[in-house]
């Protein structure tokens, strides 16, 4: 068989930068792919100096990848098929609109935007200049979630009922500066956008895509924030996500997710419990790459009382970012403009969650911060235009 190649261009030389190219250039057959492969082609920063300081650190010094310093040299570039952007939040929409525009596939890290307003426009974008498009919600490629959706769709365990997942980092809020991107507002600051994608990732996997669901949206949403005094932006976020049973869809599923996420504690163990009819799945932390999951079987008859549990741990080379990546690879290969695994409406799905719990907590941040570039509009409500 002869691989694919899919040549990549680099937006932003931060961390998240290094751990996705340091995983592209894994050797993909030591995950057992054979037919596509990855090459960065070029990395754009505000620099040359820093472009080319990253491709020296990242890309192995090598000598055919162009350094930028600026992103549009980027998107020009014949030699860039896709571009991953991993730049703040808030320059998501207009980095990502710029490169589709220049009709190259995209590839954007979680949270795609900071609304689904703008998702809602990107998608229209990509669709308009026949190019993939897709947010890098990474966990949902990684071996380990595509065997648990298996195990949950086979019905062994029956339908689910609730589910309780958590992700939380102790950043240090009170040590660290006002514009760290965890502080600052003008960057999308605050636990609901950067660490809220990956509770609600299990929440999507295990009852939105399940079967029973057919794909309906949840019948109720809601949430609350504490609201750090350093800068305003939501410190620990709850929120809770209720499905339905809907004659409409067909849906025949009644089951909730409890989430929370903050950025003041680090996260416990399990991160994420599925709880079912007849069993239980916990998932270890990390949330976002998880290496190992067991599941309790009841006894039949008697729900609580366990009768086995099995436990399976995963190991790869690498740290898990490059399966979102042979992803991007086959589409393009085969001409989708979306991954059905983590497929648009998903997307649009958890900026709407995220919507509705910040609009309901909302408070004008002129209350804690001056600039009027951030003390306007409601997150969830910016207009586009």
């Amino acid at each position: 068989m002869t691989s694919f190649t899919l040549r990549w261009g680099i937006i932003s030389t931060g961390w998240i930068a290094e751990q996705v190219v340091s995983d592209l250039l894994v050797d993909p057959t030591t995950r057992d792919t054979n037919d596509v492969v990855h090459k960065v082609t070029a990395v754009g920063s505000r620099s040359v100096e820093k472009a080319q300081k990253f491709i020296n650190e990242f890309v192995n010094s090598d000598k055919t990848v162009k350094a930028y310093g600026t992103y549009d040299e980027v998107y020009a570039d014949k030699n860039v098929d896709a571009i991953y952007i991993g730049t703040p939040h808030t320059y998501h929409y207009t980095n990502a609109l710029d490169a589709l525009k220049a009709k190259k596939h995209v590839l954007c890290e979680k949270p795609v935007t900071c609304n689904a307003a703008e998702l809602r426009s990107l998608i229209a974008t990509a669709k308009e200049n026949g190019v993939f498009f897709m947010e890098a919600l990474w966990t949902r490629f990684q071996p380990l979630a595509k065997e648990v959706k298996e195990l949950i769709d086979s019905g062994t365990l029956g339908l689910p009922v609730v589910v309780h997942a958590d992700f939380s980092v102790d950043f240090g809020i009170d040590n660290l500066p006002l514009t760290h991107r965890m502080l600052d507002p003008k960057l999308g600051g605050g636990a609901i956008l950067d660490l809220g994608p990956y509770p609600l990732i299990w929440t999507i996997l295990a009852l939105y895509e399940h079967p029973a669901n057919k794909r309906t949206k949840p019948s109720n949403i809601t949430g609350t924030m504490y609201k750090t005094p350093i800068t305003g932006v939501d410190c620990n976020t709850s929120y809770i996500v209720t499905f339905s049973p809907n004659s409409s869809t067909g849906s025949t599923l009644a089951a909730q997710a409890v989430l929370s996420c903050s950025m003041n504690v680090a996260s416990h163990n399990p991160g994420v419990t599925i709880r079912f009819e007849k069993g239980t799945i916990m998932i270890d932390a990390p949330v976002p790459c998880p290496l190992r999951y067991t599941v309790q079987y009841f006894k039949e008859g008697k729900p609580g009382e366990i009768a086995r549990e099995d436990t399976r741990t995963f190991e790869y080379i690498g740290s898990g970012w490059h399966f979102q990546a042979d992803e991007v690879a086959r589409c393009v290969r085969d001409g989708k403009l979306e991954s059905e695994l983590w497929s648009h409406d998903k997307s649009i799905l958890e900026m709407e969650v995220f919507d509705e719990v910040s609009l309901h907590n909302w408070v004008p941040l002129s209350k804690f911060w001056s600039d009027p570039c951030v003390a306007g509009s409601p997150p969830g409500r910016l207009q586009i235009s």
